[in-house]
């Protein structure tokens, strides 16, 4: 038998000052489209915000649906839309907002396991490591979606 460890390195910001420029107005877009977010059965709104290789911006939210398993997290929205708008065009950032009954949640929401498995095939997509940014009243990034998923699943399994 053989022990491994697996290492998981995130970023802690003390402010949005710490951020670059764009990374700022990515996570003021990413709030704002959490603020449109259809959740009337949790009251938890997600914001998530792609900034592309060629500059475009995408935003999306979470869009429920009385039947719960119909409804989608604002990470996929906006990557599937993302990709759906830009097909050969490399996502470098997603910023994720979420609020709770109108307030932004204390510690940041990580993406969901599906959500995770999403922005992985976009990495392995366009061969390029996708920013992701966390924000609560903390924020906290990884510079990779295997930083989060790091025992994956992908066309290498296949």
């Amino acid at each position: 038998m053989k022990k491994k460890e697996i290492i998981t390195t995130v970023i802690e910001y003390n402010s949005e000052l710490e951020l670059s420029n764009i990374e700022q107005e990515l996570v003021e877009q990413s709030k704002d489209s959490a603020k449109n977010a259809y959740a009337p059965y949790s009251n938890f709104n997600v914001g998530a915000t792609i900034l592309l290789a060629n500059g475009e911006i995408v935003s999306a939210n979470n869009q429920e649906n009385a039947a719960y398993p119909s409804g989608m997290c604002a990470e996929r929205v906006a990557m599937f839309y993302a990709n759906a708008k830009y097909p050969n065009i490399a996502v470098q950032t997603i910023v994720i907002s979420a609020f709770s009954n109108n307030k932004l949640v204390e510690n940041p929401i990580t993406p969901c396991g599906s959500c995770r498995q999403v922005l992985l095939e976009t990495e392995y997509r366009f061969k390029n490591n996708i920013k992701v940014i966390m924000v609560g009243e903390k924020i906290l990034s990884v510079d990779s979606i295997n930083e989060l998923l790091p025992l994956s699943f992908s066309s290498k399994n296949l």
